[in-house]
């Protein structure tokens, strides 16, 4: 879990050097694309026949939107704002989880998702003193619809799906969607062979990023390793001070701690089905 949450925030650190030359669907796009490349060898063995195409579907397009909406906030925010924004993920999860199981929202974790929605209050206060509140908010948005991609992971693996089938569906979903939209608006730009390395390195750290995380759940502990898959808050915080003296105030790593303790108590307090 560790190595994947060093290669997540490298994801986001490529992402934002790519910004000046391609817009956040043309990454995406070759995320994806090249994301392909590196799982390809690896669905040999589980094969692509599936029964279950409508929650490939589901999880690929609302990962798809999730990830759209989170590389624009990585243009423009600092690097541990937006990936902390997208990491709220584990606070919608909660509350989804609960809707569709029908579960009861007892006192314990009222007071975990409070205390998380009041990090997201204290994170978003710079950004919005900062006139970049559309992307704030977008970044908050790109959490709900990753829960909900997550949602759709967790029901895939309940059905049997192998880990290498889900991150195959998902790039394919992906590509094909920004490939379409990229074309119907024009915005294509054929990458240059200079930045190859770039877009490579793209694919390859959020791929190889995936398939470690999902080993990590298969062969440990859930709640230690969720509690561990926020380090990639860390590691891009140290990465955005290192590369773009990104400095945040004392309000902001408050509401980055408060987003983080609350999405390990959350998961300790759901139910579990």
């Amino acid at each position: 879990m560790l190595a994947a949450g060093l290669l997540f925030a490298c994801m986001g650190v490529l992402v934002k050097l790519g910004a000046d030359r391609y817009t956040s669907e043309e990454l995406v796009f070759y995320r994806s694309a090249f994301g392909l490349l590196f799982v390809l060898p690896l669905i040999r063995h589980n094969g692509l026949a599936t029964p279950h195409w409508r929650g490939h579907v589901w999880r690929g397009l609302s990962g798809t939107v999730a990830m759209m909406l989170f590389f624009y906030c990585l243009t423009t925010l600092p690097l541990a704002t937006a990936i902390t924004l997208n990491y709220t993920s584990s606070l919608f999860l909660t509350v989804l989880t609960l809707l569709v199981f029908k579960d009861r929202l007892h006192l314990p974790l009222t007071g975990a998702l409070l205390i998380g929605f009041s990090g997201v209050v204290l994170l978003l206060h710079p950004t919005l003193e900062r006139d970049q509140i559309i992307p704030g908010l977008l970044g908050l948005l790109s959490g709900f619809l990753a829960g909900v991609a997550l949602l759709n992971v967790r029901q895939l693996g309940r059905l049997g799906e192998p880990a290498s089938r889900v991150v195959f569906y998902f790039n394919l979903t992906a590509t094909l969607f920004t490939g379409g939209w990229l074309a119907l608006s024009g915005g294509f730009h054929p990458p240059q062979l200079t930045d190859l390395p770039l877009l490579l390195g793209l694919g390859a750290s959020a791929t190889i990023a995936q398939l470690a995380m999902t080993r990590a759940y298969r062969i440990g502990t859930t709640l230690a390793v969720s509690a561990l898959s926020y380090s990639t808050i860390a590691f891009a915080a140290l990465f955005g001070i290192l590369l773009w003296n990104e400095a945040l105030p004392l309000a902001g790593w408050l509401g980055m701690g408060l987003i983080i303790a609350s999405g390990v108590l959350a998961l300790r307090l759901t139910p579990k089905h």
